[in-house]
């Protein structure tokens, strides 16, 4: 038997499935789905690579290099996940094995250590001494320099040395001893008889298995029935022969269980759109549902009695939430309500926890999935219902390869399981809501809140002509007082300002030079905390200047105001506010966002300071005020989608306030009050706003009455750049019908990011057959050119 495999390469000379011989000994062991080790290319070394199918013959003429190694005994990814990976690799122009190793947790993924051996000692001068560890063996770095990797290149061309490759696992199962009594009671009594009146340990610990003969556990389990009990005892109780140890396999779990939460009685409304959703479960039909409530109309209800129809059928369920920062809360309410079916998939969980978690929903042992973005590749079987919450976030969309939405990803998985897709938002993306206006999808609606509680009152503050708070130009004294009268009644508020850092840019008043980052066109942000002028682009950091670098004047400052400002300023302002910033910087450590969140819930602090993050999906029923900083942040950017995300984010934020008993209000302050986005998230008019708004859309030409595609190049040269981003427009443009319309090439808005520039350009089509051919030939040919990168992106949401 042949197999067939996809090599741990994404490069396009490797985008295909290679032959290998199955050797006698792996016979009958090899299937579809399962990582194994081969040599690969001249020297040989060894890869990791996915078995992608089994075949009798090969057209490779030589000989066939035999498979070294399985790793694994069962498959890692079944037919369905194969062939998904295959779709999507087309769909989204990327790498097949990018596509795979996508559908994996980190864990699964190889590590590559290369060696290399010396033929002789080397020169006493030679640039790889620093890298023995014997005279004749030495190790390369993760990071090696590309000079010093030329020459370790010819090196060995010329027979010097030779490399080697070590694969290994990044992650090992764990394990964890369990104790179990060997004893009779007779023995223990006896024992008991034996020992020393003074070896307390030894005596608690004979006297309990007295009592509990049949007791096994981990030593946690045995700490837990006798705290006094050390755990040397149960180690020397091992020796005597008390107790036989053995190692067993156990989950690492990212989060702990704490009460449950049974169903709430559903409003008319709410009744109205599960009537329509579980038939078409029970009936494992495909169908889309857009459900369009109102903040605080209670989605969530929805899905979860959703789910709970699907696992009533023996099927399993499917729950995307936006962003890490909504989960917790989420999470919560699903594990709540089903307890330990639930198995939790996002970044913020260690590399353990994830493998687990994958493990668990693989084996069925999991039955209800809820995470971030790549839980759409979950390993659930029978899949009964597939939720997505917040469905107009534009964090379903992945910016890296393989560039795939989750929610197409969502459509393919139940076109494959025959079950329906609930797409749920206050402010639907106009893509699934135009879809929804002919009839592709289902359009359901939630208009009111549970329990009488009303929307909050929105007070729209023109800075132009507000009275600011002295020498604080971002905070009016409206919003102040409304926070002081708040922290007087013992209530919460929620302020949001999509700015993270301490000032926007550091420039000098003499010369008006801005600290710019030396790799990136773009200015650098100050940090206050770390003392750093910071670029959110490539990750450097300077400190921050006494001087200017220019002309050398002490006389430069800081201009514009990120998230920390804020907080020092209110600390200022309201010295017994008890405050909490939610950000990247302050949530970048494991379980930040799950912290913060807790401490706010059971309110500990007074003032939520926080970007974006905060807007969605966060419930707290003590929360009165929500207070807007800037709302022109968003509704500057140059991108046709500047006013849809406002409007969302406006809308989001808003429904934090008053949702529960409590009357809620909220304030805005803008520059731009009577833009029609603002006006219209103040009064929560979807329907009037997506009517304008598509409008504008048609007469643009843009999405949704157009689809798009984006392609950008860049390299090191901007010079090459521009060439080759004009010389594929000229290839482009004789395959396109005259209906289609390109837009550029221009560089991107940051045209040099990590020292390579970025040209690009934009083609918005209806019908074009022949583009998607010349686009995958593009990528062929490319690879062959080297030093630059192509990016094709379908349905981009970032045109930067």
């Amino acid at each position: 038997m042949i197999a067939q495999i996809i090599i741990d390469i994404p490069a396009q000379q490797t985008n295909r499935p290679f032959d290998y011989a199955i050797p006698e000994a792996l016979d009958h062991l090899v299937q579809p789905g399962m990582r194994v080790l081969v040599p690969f290319g001249r020297q040989g070394h060894l890869r990791q690579g996915f078995v992608w199918q089994l075949a009798d013959t090969s057209e490779f003429k030589d000989k066939l290099k035999p498979i070294r190694k399985i790793l694994d005994l069962e498959p890692v990814l079944n037919q369905e996940a194969l062939d998904m990976a295959a779709w999507l690799a087309k769909d989204t122009f990327s790498f097949l094995i990018s596509c795979l190793q996508t559908m994996l947790p980190n864990a699964l993924r190889a590590n590559y250590q290369r060696f290399f051996s010396l033929k002789a000692p080397l020169s006493a001068d030679s640039p790889l001494i620093p890298l023995l560890d014997s005279p004749l063996h030495g190790k390369f770095p993760a990071q090696l320099d590309p000079k010093l990797g030329q020459k370790i290149k010819l090196l060995e061309q010329q027979g010097v040395l030779t490399i080697d490759y070590q694969v290994s696992q990044r992650l090992g199962i764990k394990k964890v001893l369990v104790y179990r009594n060997l004893l009779t009671a007779a023995m223990i009594q006896a024992q008991l008889i034996a020992t020393r009146a003074n070896a307390r340990q030894q005596l608690l610990l004979l006297n309990f298995l007295h009592d509990h003969l049949t007791f096994t556990g981990t030593w946690a389990d045995w700490q837990e029935q006798l705290p006094e009990l050390s755990r040397s005892t149960l180690t020397s109780a091992v020796k005597k022969q008390w107790l036989a140890s053995q190692e067993v396999e156990s989950y690492r779990r990212p989060t702990s269980l704490e009460t449950t939460e049974t169903a709430h009685q559903l409003t008319a409304e709410q009744q109205t759109a599960l009537a329509a959703i579980n038939p078409q479960i029970v009936a494992q039909q495909q169908q889309v549902f857009l459900l369009e409530g109102i903040t605080g109309s209670g989605k969530t209800e929805v899905y979860l009695q959703a789910l709970a129809e699907a696992l009533r059928k023996g099927r399993t369920a499917l729950m995307l939430v936006p962003e890490i920062a909504l989960t917790p809360q989420m999470v919560n309410r699903v594990r709540q309500r089903f307890q330990k079916q639930v198995a939790v998939l996002h970044s913020g969980l260690s590399a353990g926890e994830r493998f687990d978690e994958w493990r668990r929903i693989e084996r069925g042992e999991a039955k209800v999935v809820v995470g971030a973005r790549s839980a759409v590749f979950a390993p659930l079987k029978n899949i009964g219902v597939i939720v997505i919450d917040e469905e107009h976030e534009t964090s379903y969309k992945q910016t890296e390869m393989p560039r795939y939405h989750a929610r197409d990803v969502a459509l393919y998985r139940s076109s494959i399981h025959h079950c329906p897709v609930i797409l749920g938002s206050a402010t639907p993306s106009l893509e699934s809501r135009a879809r929804a206006q002919k009839g592709r999808y289902q359009l359901l609606r939630l208009t009111k809140r549970p329990q009488a509680a009303q929307l909050p009152q929105v007070n729209i503050l023109d800075m132009r002509q507000a009275d600011k708070v002295s020498g604080k130009t971002s905070l009016s004294v409206n919003l102040l007082t409304a926070l002081q009268q708040r922290l007087a009644a013992g209530e919460q508020s929620i302020l949001l300002l999509n700015r993270r850092g301490y000032a926007n840019f550091i420039m000098c008043r003499d010369c008006g030079q801005v600290i710019k980052c030396p790799n990136c066109d773009i200015s650098l942000t100050l940090h206050q905390d770390i003392q750093a002028l910071k670029c959110h682009y490539c990750g450097h950091q300077e400190p921050i200047p006494q001087v200017c670098p220019h002309c050398h004047s002490r006389q430069i400052r800081s201009f514009g105001v990120g998230t920390q400002r804020v907080e020092q300023d209110l600390q200022a302002l309201l010295p017994t506010a008890r405050i909490l910033r939610m950000d990247v910087d302050t949530t970048s450590k494991k379980g930040g966002h799950a912290r913060i969140i807790k401490k706010f819930g059971q309110h500990q602090a007074d003032i939520l300071l926080g970007t974006q993050m905060i807007a969605k999906g966060l419930d707290f029923p003590e929360v009165t005020l929500v207070g807007v900083i800037n709302a022109d942040t968003s509704l500057s950017l140059p991108d046709f989608r500047a006013s849809e995300r406002t409007f969302q984010l406006l809308t989001q934020v808003s429904g934090r306030a008053g949702r529960a008993n409590k009357a809620g209000e909220v304030i805005v302050q803008t520059y731009n009050p009577d833009n029609y986005a603002i006006q219209l998230a103040a009064k929560q008019d979807y329907e009037t706003f997506y009517r304008q708004e598509m409008h504008l859309r048609h007469l643009g030409g843009y999405p949704p009455y157009y689809y798009t595609i984006l392609v950008s190049v860049s390299h090191a040269q901007e010079d090459l750049t521009a060439q080759k981003i004009f010389q594929i427009q000229r290839q482009l443009l004789p395959i396109l019908s005259p209906q289609a319309v390109v837009l550029g090439p221009v560089p991107q808005m940051i045209a040099r990011i990590n020292n390579r520039y970025y040209y690009q350009l934009i083609i918005k089509y209806k019908q074009e057959p022949k583009l998607f051919a010349a686009l995958q030939q593009l990528t062929q040919t490319m690879q062959k050119e080297s030093g630059f990168q192509l990016r094709i992106d379908r349905e981009p949401l970032q045109f930067s």
